[in-house]
């Protein structure tokens, strides 16, 4: 029997972690870097990649970039030599504005879908056109939005993320047969700068509609509490590494009962 520790072993693995300088990206660099990993860590905030390094991982290789950009997103990866491509891809990087549909505009929309869903699939094109039949993992965070709708004025946001579970489902298909395991995880009452913002702006603004919000999304939370960044990052570990071997096309809640209740 093979020890579970070498399952996850990650020694001489390059990881990619998008949206890596806050909330659940923040979480995942650490995580990987202490299961020996080589983390490449890609954002439009350098001066937080920046300070993530001289925290927490001296060793990791920055990128900044604008996940807006296709063109910056094929650079990335033109760039990067044979020895440096990445055996795991982690898409993670996400916006949620919120705004009535009324409200929305085309540049509203090319926004949010720009990064929460187009870069993955630009990120995801480069991985595999770079590694081509070597094969790959590939990890999708999508969000209980996806599924269930719950909070109001998120309609882009749930459209963005639910083109997310597809996309994984689509890869996963058609390219598990040339080694590429693709899954995703779906977060949900997750404690991120985000999240923490909403709650802030509830209390200072008096939005009797965040605190309605807050209160029914706790009541249906079966753990009844809040997740922390590092409990999605875990899950994202095992994704990653060996003991999922067999994890194909799946859709991962991490969101404390939140979709079963």
């Amino acid at each position: 029997m093979i020890p579970t520790s070498q399952f996850l072993q990650m020694k001489g693995k390059r990881i990619v972690i998008t949206g890596a300088s806050s909330g659940i990206g923040k979480a995942m660099a650490p995580r990987f870097a202490d299961a020996q990993a080589e983390v490449m860590l890609l954002d439009i905030d350098q001066a937080g990649l920046v300070a993530l390094k001289e925290n927490l991982i001296p060793h990791a290789a920055l990128y900044p970039i604008d996940l807006r950009s296709r063109e910056e997103i094929i650079s990335f990866w033109a760039d990067l030599s044979e020895q440096e491509l990445p055996h795991v891809l982690i898409n993670n990087a996400g916006i949620y504005p919120a705004k009535d549909l009324l409200d929305i505009d085309e540049a509203f929309l090319r926004e949010v879908f720009a990064i929460n869903l187009e870069s993955m699939l630009w990120m995801c094109q480069g991985f595999i056109g770079r590694r081509k039949k070597r094969g790959g993992v590939i990890i999708n965070v999508s969000s209980v939005e996806a599924v269930l709708p719950f909070k109001e004025d998120l309609l882009i946001y749930s459209v963005s993320k639910a083109g997310v579970l597809a996309l994984t489902r689509a890869l996963a298909r058609d390219y598990g047969r040339v080694g590429y395991r693709v899954n995703c995880i779906v977060p949900g009452a997750v404690k991120t700068p985000g999240t923490t913002r909403l709650a802030r702006l509830a209390v200072q603004k008096l939005r009797l509609d965040l605190f309605k919000a807050g209160y029914d999304f706790q009541t249906r939370l079966a753990l009844n509490r809040w997740g922390h960044p590092d409990e999605v990052a875990r899950v994202a570990l095992f994704l990653a590494s060996d003991l999922a071997s067999y994890v194909q096309g799946a859709m991962i809640p991490v969101d404390g009962g939140f979709l079963s209740s």
